[in-house]
């Protein structure tokens, strides 16, 4: 059953991270929000989404396999509002009689997930500051997620000096950022992204998807990356125009769905490879580090790793003298760009190593594609 998505007021952090030591190539920008009493930060330019290994590594930003998608490489525009607030910090409430610390008190940590308040859904910060305003010292009953399990707590805001009332706990609702489009399935409106998932900044957590959608974008400048310090895609989107739907946020990347007309690409259906058909040499990935264009860059595929289920399958080289030129290698904002060999998909960048920009990691398009068939009937 489908659901009208939940209009919130904006977006808030798109914090994508991932691995020890390691970035991904998702840009993003952080307009956090937190505390009981917040207000919208100013409106922001997009960066792009990028991540980054260990040993000094960046996560760069169906079917199955031999079935046929549409590669894209094109950058978007992701916004993303959590299902219930995700406890982002815990901090004093400073009353007249001193530093209480009600949120940490009544067993909250970094990380939570509250989803009710008082019996009563909550999904936006403005819920949660219009409860907590209304029952003033009144005891409230939380309902939380950490991790699998359920909690439910007891717990009373505080007056603070200025006479407002405080539970002492920052919270995120929602995350924007630029990434990139991985494939898309003509036979079913799915599309993949990222190649891994959206996860917050302060906490590393998940976010826990309620709704989301993809919009235009435009890279307008690029960081190029040097050893130590990676680079990154910056650019806008139109966050008054959705291209597609977001029905699930997973590790292995975000999965939508999107009308062919909304498709903007001209590139030709190509088949999935499985593992066995990905091989160790030349191949190409399409990226878009200038305006809306997609271009296509040689790399070198040096590693296919053994079987697994996670975003670091296989080890790239660039080897492009232009990409090498623009951007110094995979730089945050590329995470998604499609990986092409033999005329198959094969893959996706992910990560690229802080101490050489040029080489990084990719996730096999067959483990997307699987993720996004099975997350879409979990959400049918």
């Amino acid at each position: 059953m489908e659901q009208e998505p939940k209009q919130k007021s904006g977006p808030g952090v798109l914090g994508l991270i991932s691995g020890l030591a390691a970035v991904g190539a998702c840009l993003v920008f952080s307009l956090s929000w937190g505390g009981e009493r917040t207000s919208l930060p100013a409106a922001a330019p997009a960066a792009a989404l990028l991540e980054v290994p260990s040993q000094s590594v960046v996560h760069t930003c169906g079917t199955a396999a031999g079935e046929t998608v549409i590669p894209i490489g094109k950058a978007v525009g992701i916004k993303l509002f959590s299902d219930g607030v995700l406890v982002v910090g815990l901090s004093p409430v400073e009353t007249t009689g001193g530093s209480c610390y009600p949120g940490r008190d009544c067993g909250l940590k970094e990380g939570d997930v509250i989803t009710h308040i008082n019996g009563e859904e909550v999904d936006t910060i403005e819920q949660v500051q219009a409860v907590v305003a209304q029952q003033r010292d009144t005891p409230l009953t939380i309902q939380a997620v950490r991790g699998q399990k359920q909690l439910q707590l007891t717990a009373s805001a505080a007056e603070n000096r200025q006479g407002d009332y405080q539970l002492g706990v920052w919270l995120r609702d929602s995350m924007a950022g630029i990434g990139t489009l991985t494939f898309y399935d003509p036979d079913s409106g799915i599309f993949a992204a990222l190649g891994h998932g959206i996860n917050d900044v302060d906490t590393a957590m998940l976010m826990p998807l309620e709704s989301g959608s993809i919009m235009p974008a435009s890279v307008s400048e690029v960081k190029k990356g040097t050893s130590g310090d990676p680079g990154e895609l910056h650019g806008q989107f139109d966050l008054t125009r959705d291209l597609g739907t977001l029905y699930a946020n997973t590790n292995l990347g975000i999965f939508g769905q999107m009308p062919l007309e909304n498709l903007d690409t001209d590139q030709k259906p190509v088949p999935v490879a499985s593992r066995d058909e990905v091989e160790v040499g030349p191949a190409t990935i399409l990226s878009n580090i200038r305006g809306d264009e997609v271009e296509e860059f040689t790399i070198e595929i040096t590693k296919v790793y053994a079987p697994g289920d996670g975003t670091r399958n296989l080890m790239l080289e660039v080897t492009d003298p232009r990409l090498l030129e623009a951007t110094g290698g995979i730089v945050q904002g590329m995470s998604g760009s499609p990986i092409l060999q033999n005329g198959r998909l094969v893959g996706a960048v992910t990560h690229v190593l802080i101490n050489d920009a040029a080489r990084g990691y990719g996730i096999l398009a067959e483990n997307m594609f699987r993720q996004a068939t099975g997350s879409q009937a979990q959400a049918s």
